[in-house]
């Protein structure tokens, strides 16, 4: 009987065949993007050059307070890569619905037969890997006009800082969606809002402590809070890994609540728009 359940048998088997169609339904969504960045190469060289001048802007301005100071520029070389980073997550997760939109996909997506679980596992490894890549690009360009010396930094402790970050990312990513979706005409703009608010409290590029006092608490809410917290004390401190955990776990608690509650709310907001005639909307 118990033999019966194993691998080896036709259930087993059929267990491992379902996976595998998963696994290339949500791989099936990495290319669809990837083909997408690449019919729309110039909008993300455009991005890319303003991110990188953005960035050398806020390295400039450390170095106009005259000092020439290690701390300062990793400071702020650490502020504007992470949030390059998770930003980057963030939007790839929240436009998803505006993309679908604007290729005229929607109806061909979301009435696939597959799980809304392996059209969001697709799209948040593509979300991750362009986020990646993106912030790599950027590092070479800081690299090139700016001397940071990561001598005696935590890097596997900073890498493993902005893992577990990204998960809190895609589950606020995936509740952003949710705007798009209920609001053809400005959800995609809405996005936008939360992503410069959380850019606002999360001190990428100053200390949480200059906030004004009622402003403060909101950092907490806020996973970049964390990761930068993290990726400052494993770079500019060299704290060890085990030191960093009590900004990992806040990280991590938030994500492993924002995504399956990102779940439940898209889910339930999707079959309200596909009753009320929402699904298709473009304005």
């Amino acid at each position: 009987m118990a033999q019966s359940q194993g691998l080896g048998t036709p259930r087993g088997f059929g267990a491992l065949a379902a996976a595998g169609r998963e696994a290339r339904a949500s791989y099936a969504f990495v290319e669809r993007n990837w083909n997408l960045t690449k019919r729309y190469w110039g909008w993300e060289v455009a991005f890319l050059v303003y991110s990188a001048a953005s960035s050398m802007s806020i390295m400039y301005i450390g170095k106009a307070q005259g000092s020439e100071t290690t701390d300062l520029l990793l400071f702020l070389a650490i502020g504007t890569l992470v949030w390059s980073y998770l930003n980057s997550v963030f939007m790839n997760m929240a436009e998803m619905i505006a993309w679908e939109r604007w290729e005229g996909t929607i109806e061909y997506t979301m009435m696939a037969p597959i799980s809304r679980l392996t059209h969001m596992f697709g799209q948040s490894i593509f979300a991750i890997v362009y986020g990646v890549i993106r912030s790599a690009l950027l590092l070479g360009v800081l690299a090139i006009f700016f001397d940071i010396d990561l001598a005696g930094a935590n890097l596997t402790g900073a890498l493993l800082a902005m893992t577990i970050g990204s998960l809190s990312f895609i589950g606020f990513g995936i509740v952003g969606a949710v705007l798009p979706l209920l609001f053809p005409e400005k959800g995609e703009q809405m996005t936008f809002i939360i992503s410069s608010l959380l850019l606002l409290v999360s001190g990428v590029y100053y200390p949480v402590e200059v906030l004004p006092g009622w402003m403060q608490p909101f950092s907490y809410i806020s996973p970049a809070t964390y990761v930068l917290e993290a990726m400052r004390g494993a770079i500019l401190d060299g704290e060890g890994t085990l030191d960093l955990l009590p900004s990992m776990v806040p990280m991590l608690i938030i994500g492993l609540v924002t995504i399956p509650l990102g779940m439940a709310v898209f889910g339930y907001f999707e079959r309200y728009a596909k009753r009320t005639g929402k699904l298709k909307r473009s304005g």
